[in-house]
């Protein structure tokens, strides 16, 4: 599925759920639809997995990809980002989405969560990694 494809379902699944959402501030909707697009993104592989499996491949393909190995421990990290991230409270979700995901500047952080001064962004960005990478950190230590 091309990422165009996949960009315009997200969109609709998030005009479907207008009506639910509750816009406490600029940066809710982003990371709503940021999280609305990754599940598409994880059925999409899901259903490209189910496929593969039922082709057989030859032993002659190499795969010039990552090892599984690799892979295991990209997913694994991944896997704990995101468990780590439903742990904030919204507003340090938010503000990890925007600053990290998306790449807004401390001022535009602020603006989008209504914060009074791009410092009072920081501080809550940096507060929000801060507990990020103390919850990663164990919930490597249960696996």
């Amino acid at each position: 599925m091309d990422t165009d494809d996949l960009v315009q379902i997200a969109l609709i699944r998030a005009l479907n759920r207008l009506q639910d959402f509750e816009p406490r501030h600029e940066g809710a909707f982003l990371a709503d639809l940021r999280q609305i697009l990754l599940n598409q993104i994880r059925e999409e592989v899901r259903r490209a997995l189910r496929r593969l499996e039922q082709k057989e491949v030859g032993d002659d393909l190499q795969d010039g990809g990552p090892s599984p190995l690799e892979q295991t421990i990209g997913k694994e990290l991944a896997s704990r980002y995101e468990a780590a991230l439903g742990r904030l409270t919204r507003d340090q979700q938010e503000a990890v989405v925007l600053r990290i995901e998306f790449g807004y500047t401390y001022p535009q952080v602020a603006e989008a969560l209504a914060r009074p001064t791009p410092n009072a962004a920081r501080l809550l960005v940096t507060r929000a990694l801060l507990r990020l990478a103390g919850l990663m950190h164990e919930f490597g230590r249960e696996a």
